[in-house]
């Protein structure tokens, strides 16, 4: 079973690319995403990274919370699961 980790503090210039770089020494990615405002495309300052493996994910956690990409220090955390909004 995979994990997903959230990115936090990505500078503005960030890529998808530079995540997946990043990233891929840890083990096989499902993705990484940096999010974007849907209107301008401007960075929001986090993304996503899915790992098929959990462990792998665990290990990128480790090596890469508090490190530097360009010229931030990010923050890697667990996903939250998503929450559905409830429409009454």
């Amino acid at each position: 079973m995979g994990a997903r980790l959230f990115v936090g503090s990505l500078a503005w210039s960030t890529t998808d690319d530079a995540l997946h770089a990043l990233f891929s020494p840890y083990g096989e990615l499902e993705e990484a995403v940096v999010i974007r405002e849907r209107n301008s495309e401007r960075s929001r300052g986090f993304g996503y990274v899915s790992y098929v493996d959990a462990k792998d994910a665990e290990s990128a956690t480790m090596g890469l919370h508090d490190t530097e990409l360009d010229g931030r220090k990010i923050r890697v955390i667990a996903a939250e699961e998503r929450r559905t909004r409830r429409r009454d």
